[in-house]
């Protein structure tokens, strides 16, 4: 592959049978092209991936936390609230009233 530039010593004929020698640096253009689209590309879809790598990804987190939580809440309050009402009741109903008095309830 060729590099950026590169130096060629020439030797050109000029009139009355000179001869003389410069050097001078040819610049490919291909190569500019090629190394502007590499990077262009490159910085495209590394910013694309990466943009929607991060979106993808904290979208999945905060969705999968977001119902994880919602479920664990949900549950916890639930099974506390059952619970809570559960014992009180059932914790209560036995200070307050005897046997006879929750039967004469339904009668």
């Amino acid at each position: 592959m060729r590099t950026y530039a590169r130096t060629h010593t020439h030797t050109y004929t000029y009139a009355g049978s000179k001869h003389k020698t410069h050097t001078h640096t040819h610049i490919y253009i291909y190569i500019y092209i090629y190394i502007y689209i590499y990077i262009y590309i490159h910085t495209y879809i590394h910013t694309y991936i990466h943009t929607y790598i991060h979106t993808h990804i904290h979208t999945y987190i905060h969705t999968y936390i977001h119902t994880c939580m919602h479920t664990y809440i949900h549950t916890y309050i639930h099974t506390y609230i059952h619970t809570y009402i559960h014992t009180y009741i059932h914790t209560n109903a036995r200070k307050t009233t005897t046997t006879t008095d929750a039967f004469n309830l339904f009668s």
